[in-house]
């Protein structure tokens, strides 16, 4: 007798399973089937749907504009948008996850406040932090964050290649990986500085300010570095195919490289950044028409890591300003992933054991997360069912702070909605309903291997 069955068709990163079930005991999957279900204690029919292991989202900003109250609306949105499991990024204000004490702190707020899991990036200080760097390792940090462009010499820093040295040579001793904000600032810093003064502020000048050159710059550059100390080096977004051709290119040398594409450049174009002005910012820029047509092969191709938001939540005053530079840079997309990336792949024709690949397992396996990601015996039951339909995604309906109700995906059309999302075998969103409380998530950290 187990404690639930889950109806519906089974998708996994290698098979789609009609007429499939799930059986949870406790807080795991216990067994895999298809036909006539085993007897369970309750049953949860959504036969007509597809039952997807929980997203997980390797890109998160829970903190970067509210701190770490953001962890409680961020985590909640997750859950409407089929994501289970959030790996937050650093960079909160006031203070970046920097050393132990601070993520200790953090990790508390993660269990007392979060509706879906959550694992933890860390950092260094721009200067003297790389001794911290053991200790974050040792607390449970699944990946460490560097940038080559600063935002704040604090909160966000460029990090200089002496130090960048020092510290991918002491994050190869920990096995954990160190993703990069690839940008190259001087690059930016002039190509903006020129249009300012030629009065050039308009939504475009974001994309020519931060052309694709800034990021294969810096993505040499990092990987350069990672193949001198043997640290696994990992391009936090690459907008472009490139970069992860040249990941590929590092490979063969020898290095640990590899590279993640956000949702956003897959689907959306300059053309989209024109319309949405600042609604539509976020670093790297949208690419070409062309471009998102190379990515999408790029993914085919097997090059990519995985598929995240880099959801960053910005209040709506902050997005809405006629000079595009005066706006702040990152997107809404936790609660559209699950539907947006079902919706690309109906879209397409391809198979949404993509989505159970790119979404789910390569992320959890990416940030060492033990348990997630995967429809087997013995892992979490953390599942997204989705119902295909016609659907259009109203942002009026996100689950959080009312100022960081704004999409880019506003109006449009889904081919699939999330219905349920269950976490640990326990239902936290539900026909559009939160179910889960502050608290019902848990802080994850990396699993340790010798």
């Amino acid at each position: 007798m187990f404690d639930a069955v889950v109806l519906g068709t089974v998708v996994t990163d290698e098979a789609v399973t009609p007429d499939g079930y799930v059986a949870i005991t406790g807080e795991k999957i216990a067994e895999i089937g298809t036909g006539t279900p085993p007897p369970a204690r309750s049953v949860f029919d959504r036969s007509g749907c597809l039952i997807f292991p929980g997203l997980v989202d390797g890109h998160v900003h829970t903190g970067s504009a509210l701190g770490w109250k953001g962890i409680e609306g961020t985590t909640m949105t997750a859950a409407a948008g089929g994501v289970t499991t959030c790996v937050d990024m650093p960079y909160d204000v006031p203070e970046a996850t920097t050393d132990v004490s601070i993520l200790k702190r953090k990790i508390a707020v993660v269990n007392e406040t979060a509706h879906v899991d959550v694992a933890l990036y860390g950092t260094i200080r721009k200067h003297d932090g790389v001794a911290a760097i053991s200790d974050l390792a040792e607390g449970g940090v699944c990946s460490f964050k560097l940038s080559t462009y600063e935002y704040d010499a604090v909160r966000f820093p460029r990090i200089d290649h002496p130090t960048m040295i020092a510290a991918f040579e002491e994050i190869a001793r920990t096995g954990v990986p160190v993703s990069i904000h690839n940008e190259d600032q001087e690059l930016v810093e002039s190509l903006s500085a020129d249009a300012r003064a030629a009065g050039q502020t308009h939504a475009l000048m974001h994309s020519r300010t931060r052309p694709a050159l800034a990021e294969t710059l810096a993505d040499n550059e990092i990987f350069e570095i990672g193949l001198y100390t043997g640290a696994h080096v990992h391009i936090a977004h690459s907008s472009v195919a490139r970069g992860f051709t040249i990941a590929e290119t590092f490979r063969s040398y020898g290095a640990r490289a590899s590279g993640e594409a956000c949702i956003q450049y897959l689907c959306m174009t300059e053309d989209d950044l024109v319309r949405l002005g600042g609604l539509g910012k976020c670093n790297p820029p949208f690419r070409t028409a062309a471009e998102v047509e190379r990515m999408w092969a790029s993914l085919q191709d097997g090059l990519v890591t995985y598929v995240s938001t880099d959801h960053a939540p910005w209040p709506i005053e902050r997005k809405t300003k006629a000079d595009i530079f005066a706006c702040s840079a990152g997107l809404v997309g936790l609660q559209s992933f699950g539907p947006l990336m079902y919706s690309l792949l109906v879209e397409r024709g391809l198979s949404p054991t993509l989505m159970a690949k790119y979404c789910a397992d390569r992320p959890a396996r990416h940030h060492g997360l033990a348990g997630k990601g995967r429809i087997a015996e013995g892992y979490d039951a953390d599942l997204m069912v989705i119902e295909p339909g016609d659907f259009v995604f109203d942002q009026a309906a996100i689950v959080d702070r009312e100022e960081l109700r704004w999409s880019p995906y506003h109006g449009r059309r889904m081919r699939g909605r999330v219905a349920s999302t269950l976490l640990r075998g326990q239902l936290i969103w539900n026909d559009g309903k939160t179910l889960s409380a502050p608290g019902t998530g848990r802080f994850i950290p990396r699993e340790r291997r010798q």
